[in-house]
């Protein structure tokens, strides 16, 4: 249980991944396989539960949803992921089993294991695909990088600290408030080593 799918030759494929073991997530980023079942830490889950709550409260009435992994997003036949979060504004796109195509915003949560996945491998993958705003969170120190589709790139339309109020460029009248997403304790020993601007002691004032 829970061993990595084995494939003599060849990418993987959608039709590999249902027969994958179902006692851990997965994902196939053109046609490699990746284990993603480590547990996520706790400021991971108080953040995927809070923008899940505000998300939800902002869409209730609208025409999209947001959902959380574990849910798989076919993006191809050898692309299959599961965000953390995702906006589906299309009914069309919702299966009984998972979502076909992309979604209209993906999010995902940074943690130390998963930075070059979600930050070089999963951006590119969703550039190719079409996803029109990519949202990477960072717990501590606590950020929201928000990427927009800009033709065949992505650039990076704004970034929010904990401070502060996230307004989307697709969700038009989205607010939230980051001190209630980033509302967990932090040692001060990690306050400590954040670097903090300030004059250089030779500055004059």
């Amino acid at each position: 249980m829970g061993d990595r799918p084995q494939k003599q030759k060849g990418a993987y494929s959608w039709e590999d991944y249902l027969d994958f073991p179902d006692d851990h997530r997965w994902e196939i980023v053109g046609g490699e396989v990746f284990d993603m079942t480590a547990s996520p830490a706790s400021r991971h889950q108080i953040i995927s539960q809070s923008l899940v709550r505000r998300l939800g409260d902002f869409l209730d009435k609208k025409s999209c949803r947001v959902f959380h992994a574990p849910m798989d997003v076919k993006l191809s036949e050898q692309d299959v992921v599961q965000p953390d979060l995702f906006v589906i504004c299309r009914e069309t796109q919702i299966r009984e089993t998972h979502i076909e195509g992309p979604p209209e915003l993906a999010i995902e949560i940074l943690s130390p294991s998963s930075v070059f996945h979600d930050r070089i491998r999963k951006l590119n993958l969703y550039l190719r695909h079409g996803v029109q705003e990519y949202w990477l969170v960072t717990p501590f120190p606590s950020s929201v990088e928000i990427f927009l589709l800009d033709g065949n790139t992505y650039r990076l339309h704004s970034t929010f600290a904990k401070a502060d109020i996230l307004t989307s460029p697709s969700l038009d009248g989205l607010k939230i408030d980051l001190t209630r997403v980033f509302d967990f304790p932090v040692d001060p020993q990690e306050e400590m080593s954040v670097v903090r601007e300030g004059h250089p002691v030779y500055a004059t004032t």
